[in-house]
């Protein structure tokens, strides 16, 4: 740590900081320390090697406190403790997608360290350098709901995102709606262009030629929701239904809609996506496309754990089932 700490002009608890993952280290410091620790093949002394390497997991993510990504740590909980593993949580680092192939070497090498045998990307973006890092470190990777990765050496878990676009959206065609909203997630999500496209053909089957005034894509958040409701809900010709790209978002457009005293659903059908428990918690209860967020954990501990020892998935790409679950946020269509 010192011959690291003296190459990269920085104190050892500096050195510390960034190889603990410390988010209080400025970018060009951070890189400097791992160009070094690249070079010099610097491991750290102090990991913990009392782990069971093929048995130690760690989850990256960007946000915890959401219902999407607590329902899916549940299932990686559960079956990373059924198969006797260790699980650890890390943020992303800041400066994610700009790492470069050295620092990513140097974050594969570190997690390594620490007796990590997979890494399973939770709706993260996964840069190519570590990616590349990772493949020649044999450190086996998959993601959940990947964002702006296309890559074709991911092996990701989801779910029929299309189709559940697509339920969505006949839904309320079958109870007369014709002028139908889209807000959506990042235009960078895998899951949200998926479900997007879903509604879009739901759409061109029914006849409808699609709004571009009606076409959100923003962030999967209450705000995002909040936002665009009361953009699209304020038009000249505002819709008679909204499908949100997920739960969040549905909850920031019923929010819109209560502001603007607009009844739901006599005046304003809304349906989400996940079906996470706040879909049950809405006023009133949220229709929502289900998708087995836990069962997406689950398959993504048991198909790392399968990679770990030597056996490559059927398919890169898996996907499980999604279902409609009808409740009161959806209704017949307002007569004008």
């Amino acid at each position: 740590m010192a011959d690291v700490a003296r190459l990269a002009g920085v104190s050892p608890a500096t050195a510390s900081k960034v190889l603990n993952g410390r988010s209080d280290v400025a970018a060009g410091t951070r890189e400097r320390v791992l160009r070094v620790v690249a070079e010099i093949g610097y491991t750290l002394t102090t990991a913990r090697r009392d782990l069971q390497r093929e048995r130690t997991l760690v989850t990256v993510l960007d946000i915890v406190e959401s219902s999407y990504a607590a329902t899916v740590l549940q299932g990686i909980l559960v079956a990373a403790t059924a198969a006797q593993g260790e699980l650890l949580l890390r943020h992303a680092p800041v400066d994610w997608l700009g790492t470069s192939p050295a620092a990513a070497r140097a974050w594969v090498a570190e997690l390594q360290a620490f007796g990590v045998g997979g890494v399973i990307a939770l709706a993260v973006a996964l840069p190519d350098s570590v990616l590349v890092a990772a493949e020649d470190a044999e450190l086996p990777v998959v993601a959940i709901d990947p964002i702006d990765t296309t890559d074709s050496r991911i092996v990701s878990i989801g779910s029929t995102n299309w189709a559940g676009g697509r339920s969505a959206t006949e839904h309320v065609i079958r109870l007369g709606h014709r002028r139908i909203a889209w807000i959506g997630g990042p235009l960078g999500s895998a899951p949200s262009a998926e479900r997007f496209h879903g509604y879009q053909a739901a759409l061109h089957s029914a006849g409808i030629t699609p709004d571009r005034a009606l076409i959100q894509h923003d962030a999967f958040s209450v705000e995002a929701g909040l936002r665009h409701g009361h953009e699209v809900l304020t038009l000249d010709e505002p819709p008679t239904a909204i499908v949100a790209g997920n739960d969040e978002i549905a909850v920031g457009v019923l929010a819109a809609a209560n502001e603007l005293h607009i009844t739901v659903p006599g005046d304003l059908s809304v349906t989400g996506f996940d079906d996470t428990p706040q879909a049950q918690w809405t006023t009133p209860r949220l229709t929502s496309v289900g998708q087995p967020l836990v069962g997406m954990g689950r398959m993504a501990v048991e198909t790392l754990l399968g990679m770990t020892d030597g056996v490559q998935p059927a398919s890169r790409h898996l996907q499980l089932a999604t279902t409609l679950n009808a409740r009161d946020s959806t209704g017949p269509a307002p007569v004008t």
